[in-house]
């Protein structure tokens, strides 16, 4: 179990998916290469995220779906 990756990914959904993303396969899947790509730069590799979550696209897709900004600050 990698809590580097869940921790990286909760903050990157956080920070990068805005309130106007599309919940289309391409938005979708150009998500997922971001995420992979600012992942891989600071070290985390994709089975650390994998190994959190059943799927990354669905993942990413519900985050879209149910996008909530939370408080603001």
């Amino acid at each position: 179990m990698s809590t580097r990756g869940i921790n990286f990914l909760d903050q990157w959904i956080a920070t990068n998916v805005p309130e106007t993303t599309k919940a289309d396969v391409i938005s979708v899947d150009e998500l997922t290469n971001q995420l992979l790509a600012d992942a891989g730069a600071i070290g985390i590799k994709r089975i650390e995220i994998d190994e959190e979550v059943d799927s990354l696209y669905r993942t990413l897709l519900d985050a879209i779906v149910h996008y909530d900004p939370g408080l603001p600050e």
